[in-house]
């Protein structure tokens, strides 16, 4: 079954410095109808300004993936990491025992990103934080795992939860077969571009929950780039 959350559904929030929209509900006022999927808790499409960012606070038992659609992002944290995130690459910050940080805009264009939350597999844990790129060209035409809870994957990012983070890119008229394991849903979110997902149409910066389905078609109407989470 496809549950699409279009663009124009979802929650929003608008701080100056921060705009957002949110896949999921994250307050008890927000759509009831966007639910966790397993693991998958939190996606955020976060705006922040230029000169704009969020002061330095912690988290606990959690693990945030950021991917940066458009800009630069900044990032300090009390395990003394520090790092520049540009567009394409991607975050995996494990909060495990505790852990505070600070992100911000570090360059001079609105910072664009997808902040994903996923509940980790058991409590605690020593906090991790670490980076890298994710390499378009591989992407082209088929998912590639940027990062991963399982051992498999070879390469990707790692992250204590049954769930992986994958992105593909696709020219106009690409089209893409991806197999989901029974016991896997799917959360997939167009970063740009417009597509035909198992017959349906998606737009611009839609999203889409993908339960009990164990294949989907992606036919490329245009240029798109997508983002998806698969939770065990």
């Amino acid at each position: 079954m496809l549950t699409h959350r279009r663009w124009e559904s979802l929650d929003t929030a608008d701080h100056g410095w921060l705009r957002a929209k949110y896949h999921f509900q994250v307050t008890p006022s927000g759509n009831p109808a966007h639910r966790p999927l397993g693991p998958l808790i939190v996606w955020n499409d976060d705006e922040i300004a230029v000169d704009g960012g969020f002061p330095f606070h912690g988290h606990t038992d959690v693990e945030i993936v950021t991917f940066v659609r458009q800009g630069v992002l900044g990032h300090r944290d009390t395990l003394g990491s520090e790092g520049t995130i540009r567009a394409g690459d991607v975050q995996v910050m494990s909060a495990g025992t505790g852990i505070r940080h600070a992100e911000f805009n570090k360059g001079d264009v609105p910072l664009k990103l997808y902040q994903i939350w996923l509940q980790p597999r058991e409590a605690g844990g020593e906090p991790h934080w670490a980076t890298q790129p994710f390499p378009r060209n591989e992407g082209a035409g088929h998912f590639v795992v940027m990062a991963s809870g399982y051992a498999d994957d070879e390469g990707a990012l790692p992250v204590r939860a049954d769930a992986r983070l994958l992105g593909a890119t696709l020219s106009g008229g690409d089209s893409l077969w991806h197999t989901l394991e029974p016991s896997e849903n799917a959360y997939l979110v167009v970063a740009s571009g417009r597509i035909v997902v198992n017959g349906e149409p998606m737009g611009p910066l839609d999203g889409v929950a993908i339960t009990d389905v164990s294949t989907i078609q992606i036919i490329a109407l245009e240029n798109a780039e997508l983002v998806m989470v698969e939770a065990g």
